[in-house]
């Protein structure tokens, strides 16, 4: 190139008309998850918002993630419309477990050169989760940037903002011998593992499009379980604490069962989950015998069927499962909260 020909933005892979047209197309997406508190829309050098004038002393509450390896399969299998979904339930669901109503999101959608169908995919997904959630999506970030990551690829993350009533935060402490442990079941892996899960594929080789399961009468492909998105809980599980006290709560992300439920007890206290208490999905059985997946391992990396975990009294189990089978959710007893023996694993599955 002639060293005084005029370069442009879109010479160095810079899309600026794209971007506009993605802005367009994302404005009315947002628009359908405004909420209370939103004081202004999308496409300003930043977002406000006004804590809800019914909280006394509300306490603020944040949490951030990405999507993790299963982006992998999305560009692998040409999927791109859920693992918005997955971006903000990592999230809001990490938040609930602490009593916090989700109150805006914002994401962070990074590439090399810019699909607007791709990422608008990518957004529709995530204004589906904020609809879900009950949160604005208030905001967000679409980075261009040539050179960065290969044709087709892209990045994602995100945050969410919450908030609870100081008085109303759950934090374990109340916990003790004798409460039970609820699971609320999980739409399949979620976001977590997926390293695993591409290793196991690549090893077994399955057809991705041929007939795996069936939900509801409606039959699956292996690529349609795998791609499942995360469930949301929020809405449920804050209609449940209006009727009964929750102790503790726990989100089964990266670590399964093992390592999430620990970080909500008491040192002095164990999780003990019976295992033929909940239905195990088909992925998990289908994995663990592709893979030669260790059952400890499974415990410690996926959440096995169960994505969060609630620990109520004994006396209050009932009333907090019809609240939540009233809330469209399908949920197990599947343990119970014991005395520690020394230094024994707090979350044992027996």
């Amino acid at each position: 190139m002639n060293q005084n020909t005029s370069l442009s933005y879109r010479d160095a892979g810079v899309d600026i008309d794209a971007g506009d047209a993605l802005v367009d197309r994302i404005k009315p997406l947002a628009k359908k998850t405004l909420r209370e508190g939103v004081l202004g829309g999308i496409g300003g050098f930043g977002a406000l918002f006004e804590v809800p004038k019914r909280y006394k002393e509300p306490v603020l509450v944040s949490g951030t993630d990405g999507v993790g390896t299963k982006l992998r399969l999305a560009f692998e299998l040409n999927r791109h419309d859920t693992v918005g979904q997955d971006l903000v339930a990592m999230s809001v669901n990490d938040i609930l477990v602490l009593g916090a109503e989700s109150l805006f999101f914002l994401d962070y959608f990074a590439c090399g050169k810019l699909d607007v169908d791709t990422a608008a995919s990518v957004v529709g997904g995530i204004a589906k989760g904020c609809e879900l959630a009950g949160c604005a999506l208030i905001g967000g970030e679409t980075a261009e940037m040539p050179g960065m990551y290969p044709p087709g690829e892209y990045d994602l993350a995100g945050f969410a903002v919450g908030v609870v009533e100081k008085s109303q935060a759950i934090d374990g402490k109340s916990i003790a011998p004798g409460d039970v442990v609820l699971g609320l079941a999980s739409s399949g892996a979620h976001s977590n593992g997926y390293s695993l899960v591409r290793k196991i594929i690549e090893r077994s080789n399955p057809d991705m499009n041929a007939p795996f399961d069936e939900v509801d009468g409606k039959a699956r492909t292996l690529a349609d379980v795998v791609m499942a998105p995360t469930r949301i809980y929020v809405k449920q599980v804050l209609a449940t604490m209006q009727k009964v006290t929750i102790k503790g709560m726990a989100h089964i992300t990266g670590g399964g069962l093992l390592e999430n439920v620990p970080r909500v007890l008491p040192e002095n206290t164990v999780a003990e989950l019976q295992k033929a208490a909940w239905p195990r999905p088909k992925l998990f059985d289908w994995m663990q015998a592709e893979g030669n997946v260790a059952e400890n391992e499974m415990h410690r990396v996926f959440n096995c069927g169960i994505g969060l975990v609630i620990v109520v009294a004994a006396a209050d189990a009932e009333a907090a499962m019809a609240v939540l089978q009233a809330q469209g959710e399908a949920v197990y007893r599947i343990g119970r909260i014991r005395a520690r023996q020394g230094d024994e694993a707090q979350t044992v599955v027996v």
